[in-house]
């Protein structure tokens, strides 16, 4: 079986900033044996996946960053995963080791379900096409992002990254309210652990320049990619981006809203304020 590679790099010319841009979920090509083995169509696994978040962000190579982006489906590795983190419910020959929320969820590096908790096989996988996964599309990926952010920090003497994902509609029901409304954008820092608290604020305050609701940490504060990379004390931050696809995405088409341009014109616009961010160059006032 022949499959695609794991990402998809796009590199500025030149490199004018400490940031890159990462889009773990945006992957949309989905391996024929996915197809044949999982019990949902084509059209249902995509139910997990961050639709064209990967052009959301398609500006930051022409504002100086680099972009990296899946290839490979969410519902066939999960890049915001830690590679240990396998399902006995699905792998074969896997031990359960204790409790893990994600894992028990069927939300593992290899997923057993797509969103709204929707089983992708009738059975369990080998151990052996999970490993495989994880060494042909998990670890050159991560191989590749760890040495985009090591660049940045050889260069500019620290590196951020901004770690772009999507949210369902549905996911911001229990949301808290921002002046009375939900969020467009929720900035996940693990709660300052994975970004300075300045970086966290100046991007809020330019997605709020643009004109979206933004909040900070609830209901989504980071994953595995932040909580792997984000070390402010070695001046590399990571902050988690979640996007709400109503306003750009028709949700159960899987196709892009009219508004999708606007969307696009006005994140232009925040990712040329998130290049110019430098790590510790402003004071944040109480917030």
């Amino acid at each position: 079986m022949s499959l695609p590679e794991p990402y998809t790099l796009h590199e500025p010319d030149p490199l004018a900033s400490c940031a890159v841009f990462n889009s773990p979920h945006s992957g949309s090509a989905y391996p024929e044996s996915l197809i044949e083995r999982s019990r949902l169509s084509a059209h249902e696994l995509r139910a997990s996946e961050d639709a064209l978040v990967d052009r959301l962000f398609e500006s930051a190579p022409s504002c100086g960053a680099p972009l990296l982006a899946a290839i490979l489906p969410r519902a066939w590795i999960d890049l915001n995963r830690a590679p240990a983190e396998l399902d006995p419910a699905l792998v074969e020959d896997v031990t359960p080791t204790g409790l893990n929320q994600r894992i028990a969820a069927g939300l593992g590096v290899v997923p057993r379900i797509v969103a709204e908790g929707t089983s992708i096989y009738n059975g369990k996988i080998p151990l052996a096409d999970a490993n495989a996964r994880i060494r042909t599309a998990h670890k050159p990926y991560h191989e590749k992002l760890d040495q985009l952010l090591r660049r940045a920090s050889r260069e500019f003497g620290c590196a951020i990254l901004f770690d772009c994902h999507s949210m369902p509609s549905d996911a911001l029901r229990a949301a808290p309210k921002v002046r009375g409304m939900l969020p467009d954008i929720v900035l996940g820092d693990r709660f300052g652990a994975s970004a300075g608290r300045d970086i966290s604020a100046e991007a809020q305050t330019a997605f709020q320049s643009a004109g979206f609701t933004v909040a900070r940490n609830a209901p989504f504060a980071g994953g595995y990619i932040t909580h792997r990379y984000g070390r402010p004390s070695r001046h590399v931050h990571a902050l988690q981006i979640e996007i709400d696809r109503g306003l750009y995405l028709d949700q159960a088409r899987i196709e892009p809203l009219p508004e999708f341009d606007e969307v696009l014109e006005r994140l232009r616009s925040v990712i040329a304020q998130l290049v110019g961010i430098i790590p510790g160059s402003t004071s944040v006032a109480a917030e």
